[in-house]
């Protein structure tokens, strides 16, 4: 019995139903709503991207915990567009309670830490929420002004929010990105600046949310996309940190928020899949040179060096984070049935082979909590055939 890590695996599987809340923005290519496990990995990568601009005592780490998680209680209390009237009291009194159904299910003391991050954000006192909350206001009309087609009414919603609404005040706090801003209400995207080529690369990363994984959600209804799952197995890093307690867990999920990135040209390749490991990895290095070279310099190498590190899978921090990246998918297939074992007919010996090598050589604990109920599963599956 492990009661700690259950109650963390149960939060976690309760967490997956944010990749169905739907929000007012939509993806930069128009095909459909975003939604908000979507946008909470977005928000990540542009706070990573403008680290430099923090103010001063903000912490990149704790600002990447918040965004993590501050639309998490939206599971119970639903998205509230800027653009509709809303009662603000019955809004925070519907997060509180939705706070406090979900954070609840971790482990008591874990239960307190993560509820206090929370707060924090939402409170919006320390250096790093203030950051945080840029960050979630301004990236919204940058998704709206970046987009190659408008959608008509958001260039509107989008206007009023930075001018009148809740992004006004990046006119004093962040004074680059409120004239950048501005401006193209009146020109269209173009890159001419370190600036632009930042915002160019956070709107290619908006392509992420189209790539689809073989992973089902855990309520069945679809597959999931690779945004969607980068969002959810950094929070897994963030919740299970006490797996791998000697780690840098900031930079862990660092790697996991771009890990998927190269997907965007590459696509995903599924780990039961047949494929031809030399192409797969010579697309996505090339993926990687074109991606993160949007970047200006100094960042083009930072962030591909974060996703070297993960990939070459030799740092503690990177063999976590591959563990983690490992570990999600067969927890998705436990609460849906089966999800991608059934499509590929996996064994037992399949999944030890290409699965739990990987997770026990960065958290053999995780293998040691997940093996058992897999096994029991497609054994039963097998039994049943």
């Amino acid at each position: 019995m492990n009661d700690r890590l259950d109650a963390q695996i149960a939060f976690l599987v309760e967490a997956d139903q944010l990749k169905s809340v739907t929000r007012s923005n939509v993806l930069l290519d128009r095909s459909r709503p975003e939604n908000s496990a979507e946008h909470s990995w977005h928000v990540a990568p542009w706070a990573m991207v403008f680290a430099n601009d923090m103010p001063a005592g903000a912490d990149l780490g704790r600002a990447l915990s918040m965004l993590l998680l501050h639309d998490v209680v939206e599971i119970d209390a639903g998205d509230h567009p800027v653009d509709q009237n809303h009662h603000q009291a019955e809004i925070e009194a519907k997060e509180q309670k939705a706070a406090d159904r979900l954070f609840a299910l971790l482990p008591e003391g874990q239960a307190q830490e993560i509820r206090a991050l929370w707060e924090e954000f939402e409170t919006n006192q320390t250096p790093s929420a203030v950051f945080a909350k840029r960050i979630d206001h301004i990236q919204p009309i940058f998704q709206v002004l970046c987009a190659p087609e408008r959608q008509p009414g958001h260039e509107d919603i989008a206007r009023h929010t930075l001018f009148e609404g809740r992004a006004k005040r990046m006119k004093s706090d962040w004074p680059t990105l409120y004239r950048r801003a501005s401006e193209l209400f009146d020109t269209p995207f173009s890159i001419s600046s370190d600036l632009d080529r930042c915002l160019s690369f956070l709107a290619e990363a908006d392509r992420l949310k189209s790539v689809q994984r073989a992973s089902l959600l855990c309520n069945r209804s679809r597959f999931e996309n690779s945004a969607e799952h980068s969002w959810h197995v950094a929070l897994y890093a963030l919740i299970l940190a006490d797996q791998a307690p000697t780690v840098d867990i900031y930079k862990t999920i660092q790697m996991l928020l771009l890990h998927d990135l190269v997907e965007i040209d590459a696509g995903d390749a599924p780990v039961f899949g047949d494929h031809d490991a030399s192409a797969i990895e010579a697309a996505e290095q090339a993926a990687a040179d074109r991606i993160f070279g949007l970047l200006p310099d100094q960042l083009n190498h930072s962030f591909r060096a974060i996703w070297d590190e993960f990939e070459a899978n030799q740092s503690p921090e990177a063999q976590f984070a591959k563990s983690l990246d490992r570990f999600v998918p067969p927890i998705q297939n436990l609460n849906s049935g089966g999800g991608s074992w059934v499509d590929y007919d996996v064994t037992w010996e399949m999944f030890e082979t290409r699965v739990g090598q990987k997770i026990a050589n960065g958290a053999p604990g995780l293998w040691a909590w997940v093996a058992p109920r897999v096994r029991a599963f497609l054994d039963g599956i097998k039994a049943n055939a």
